[in-house]
């Protein structure tokens, strides 16, 4: 078995592939030629975490072969005052023909890169061609391949970052590497980081909006993908009433686990009909964005396909490139 840590990862992953794969992977989920049950969760109540299972089988497209993984996450919130992640994962690859388990991958890194990956593949079909403003709302590791894959399909030049807390904000400013002609600023606000721009991304675990509907340019595109429970709402559901394009990584998983889209439909602000699977988008079933001051939503909470393609792109560049320990079990 081929053992990848982090870095090993993050080297085998470059996010223009990884965008190409989550097109591949959202594709093979609308059409229902994946295998993807509802992830399992184990709920440890006492502690406010969780555990999800996520197993996955894509079949090939012509150009890559199948892809068969599952990934194991926990989710503990209280790590992080104490300055460890929130997240641990482990995605486990295995080979399609034999049912040989062939890699053991870092899936914290994975999780990062394939989840930026996901929204930069929604924002290449529905952002305006011409965005150059980002507001990104969080500071953590999503926030920064958000802003990476962002960067990867529009041409990018301001972004503003917002966070209640001021110092993790500069922190996230410090460590975070610029890409070639992008300023990087600290907003004041929600309102300061929202005034002009083209893109929203908000990668937070905030239980209530962290704009206001109000503050949300024309023309703005939002990629959602920082909640992941019931309880969670990043984005007023005001706003996904107005939008003209609600797409969604997977429409069953969000009806059991988005926030702000159970709010808005429960307040009858939207109908379940109305949204599309981003998928649907990339294979032309769905209509993208149709008029220039047209407000675009895509909301991820994350689905296994995407991490069985991950770790089929990882598995193949790791073996190219020679990275990673092999380990006999």
């Amino acid at each position: 078995m081929l053992v990848l840590n982090a870095e090993e990862v993050r080297r085998a992953l470059p996010m223009a592939e990884a965008i190409a794969g989550m097109k591949r992977a959202y594709a093979a989920l609308s059409t229902g030629e994946a295998q993807v049950p509802l992830r399992g969760r184990l709920a440890l109540d006492d502690r406010g975490a969780s555990g999800l299972f996520m197993p996955a089988f894509v079949p090939g497209d012509g150009e890559a072969g199948d892809a068969l993984a599952v990934k194991v996450v926990t989710l503990f919130p209280e790590n992080v005052p104490a300055g460890l992640p929130l997240i641990h994962a482990a995605v486990l690859v295995m080979d399609p023909a034999t049912g040989e388990m062939v890699a053991l991958l870092e899936g914290g890194t994975l999780t990062a890169i394939r989840t930026g990956a996901g929204a930069g593949a929604a924002t290449d079909l529905l952002a305006r061609e011409d965005s150059q403003v980002l507001a990104l709302f969080g500071s953590g590791a999503q926030a920064r391949t958000q802003l990476d894959a962002v960067c990867a399909v529009r041409p990018i030049r301001e972004v503003r970052v917002y966070s209640p807390n001021h110092d993790h904000v500069l922190r996230f400013l410090r460590e975070t590497q610029s890409q070639p002609g992008v300023e990087l600023q600290p907003a004041g606000s929600p309102a300061e980081a929202l005034d002009g721009a083209d893109i929203v991304c908000t990668a937070t675990t905030s239980s209530e909006p962290v704009f206001a509907d109000g503050d949300v340019p024309p023309g703005a595109h939002i990629n959602a993908i920082g909640s992941y429970t019931p309880a969670m709402v990043e984005v007023p559901p005001e706003t996904l009433g107005r939008a003209a394009v609600v797409a969604l990584d997977s429409r069953s998983a969000c009806q059991a686990e988005a926030g702000e889209l159970i709010a808005a439909v429960g307040q009858g602000l939207l109908d379940w009909d109305a949204t599309t699977e981003v998928g649907e988008l990339v294979s032309g079933a769905a209509r993208v964005r149709q008029k220039e001051r047209d407000i675009t939503y895509f909301k991820s909470v994350g689905v296994a396909v995407q991490d069985a393609v991950a770790g089929q792109i990882v598995l193949a560049n790791a073996r190219r490139s020679g990275l990673g320990q092999q380990v006999d079990l």
